[in-house]
């Protein structure tokens, strides 16, 4: 039990580094270097694991291992968790998978008995031993996807269509003209049956389902527990130019796209268009050279070039491809999106820009649904998402932040978050006295903690004193 004298370094620490503790300095390890993380009032937050060679995608297994992908080594390594008095800590680690230049996808079974990893050229899966933390028997499912720069394979089991794996392409390049056409399937996501397996793995290109095209990069992705309704969040291009105008600072914005249902529920855009590498969403309108005819949200063809051959797309054009359902700030870079239990809320991570004087994202936000599965902010809104779990100054970014990758949902409705550039895993959840999640959790990864109240945001420093008091106190019961 912590003692007073504890309670009040704590609250020191916090009047001098409101980082430390929101952090929990008093549980677990403080983040790497001069990382300074920020929460909306009402949260907490502790790291869990440092140390970590890029970490991506994570989930946790059945016997509530975490299991992660590390890029930098290009293997899944899995982490015993142990739990004092809510602070959480790794206690045994170990290499689940050999280094197959995994990068990014993961996936699990719900009888947690296979696992699934990718690397840019393939999908593998492994009969998975939770108790020793070991695979066997592996396999290689999808293959003929590899590709320069956008190399993520992220990868997504279906509840409502058991068997259904789904899996998402990005472009070859920042424009990507051969996206423009299906053969080459780039820029797509698909859905392959995995029970229905032969010794031949399918090939990506020419086999699977296709539930979307002209995704320039789109990385998470996610069904909603109750349509089973798919959306994913997609990475829009860089450096680009209107009617020889630079208006890249703001634009095009990044996406949220609906693809339709794996459950036989009817979609006519199922499949369809999505206009890369033609067109984009609006963000900064005011930016945009003859914008009359455009809103935020709305597509617009981007110039054409020597080499594009793009056959006069025009805006009218990009107005009949299949547009984003909610659009976010330009070059934020959204990497995952996890729905909580009840569906009424999707949390996304945000990666950070490069490609902007003023860097935006390095967050975790969290997005409002309706009962329908439907956001519940129009396709017109800039306000859609409500950052929780920040950096407290992204004039540092991206070099001394943490940039969120991956999230996994325990069965108390807490998000670790993986942060790439860092080496770490962050756990966030809400702070004690605080309301209960707005969905009851099921599963290991069924619900997240609920959304702050309409309107609130990042908590100033001085509202970091309460968080810190909330964290000791919590300790000391």
């Amino acid at each position: 039990m912590r003692t007073f004298p504890a309670v009040i370094v704590a609250v020191l620490t916090a009047r001098l580094s409101p980082a430390v503790a929101q952090s929990s300095s008093s549980c677990g390890p403080a983040p790497s270097g001069s990382i300074q993380p920020s929460l909306a009032s009402g949260y907490r937050m502790q790291v869990v694991a440092t140390g970590l060679s890029k970490p991506r995608g994570i989930l946790l297994d059945k016997a509530g291992n975490l299991l992660v992908v590390e890029q930098g080594r290009g293997v899944v390594s899995a982490h015993t968790l142990e739990e004092n008095n809510g602070c959480v800590s790794v206690g045994t680690s170990t290499d689940v998978t050999p280094a197959l230049s995994l990068n990014h996808g993961i996936e699990i079974s719900q009888d947690g008995t296979t696992l699934f990893a990718s690397s840019s050229e393939s999908v593998y899966s492994w009969s998975y031993d939770q108790s020793a933390r070991t695979v066997s028997n592996n396999a290689t499912l999808v293959g003929n996807m590899a590709g320069s720069d956008h190399t993520t394979r992220t990868l997504l089991l279906s509840n409502k269509a058991p068997g259904l794996l789904v899996v998402t392409r990005g472009s070859t390049s920042n424009i990507d003209f051969d996206a423009a056409s299906l053969a080459s399937g780039h820029s797509q996501i698909k859905a392959f049956n995995i029970s229905n397996l032969t010794s031949t793995p399918y090939d990506f290109d020419s086999d699977g389902l296709r539930l979307g095209w002209g995704l320039r990069n789109d990385v998470g992705i996610a069904e909603h527990p109750n349509s089973g309704g798919l959306y994913s969040v997609e990475n829009s291009a860089d450096q680009i130019t209107r009617m020889g105008v630079d208006v890249h600072e703001d634009n095009p914005a990044e996406e949220l796209n609906f693809l339709g249902y794996l459950n036989g529920t009817q979609y006519a855009s199922q499949g369809g268009n999505f206009g890369y590498p033609w067109c984009f969403s609006a963000w900064g309108i005011d930016d945009l050279p003859e914008n009359d005819n455009l809103t935020v949200g709305s597509q617009f063809a981007i110039d054409a070039s020597p080499e594009s051959n793009n056959e006069n797309r025009t805006d009218a054009y990009c107005a009949q491809q299949v547009p984003a359902r909610l659009v976010f700030q330009a070059h934020m870079a959204p990497l995952d999106i996890k729905f909580n239990n009840s569906g009424t809320e999707a949390w996304v991570t945000f990666h950070g820009s490069w490609d902007r004087t003023d860097p935006v994202g390095y967050k975790m936000s969290v997005v409002a649904f309706n009962a329908n599965g439907e956001p519940v902010d129009g396709p017109q809104s800039k306000t859609a998402a409500r950052d929780i779990f920040a950096n407290q100054d992204n004039s540092r970014c991206p070099n001394d932040c943490f940039r969120p990758v991956g999230m996994a949902i325990d069965s108390q409705g807490r998000i670790f978050v993986s942060s790439d550039a860092s080496g770490e895993i962050y756990l966030v959840s809400r702070a004690s006295g605080s309301p209960t999640s707005s969905g009851t959790p099921s599963s290991a990864s069924s619900s997240a903690p609920g959304s702050t109240a309409a309107g609130s945001h990042v908590k100033p420093a001085a509202l970091s004193v309460i968080a810190g008091l909330f964290c000791a106190m919590a300790l000391m019961q």
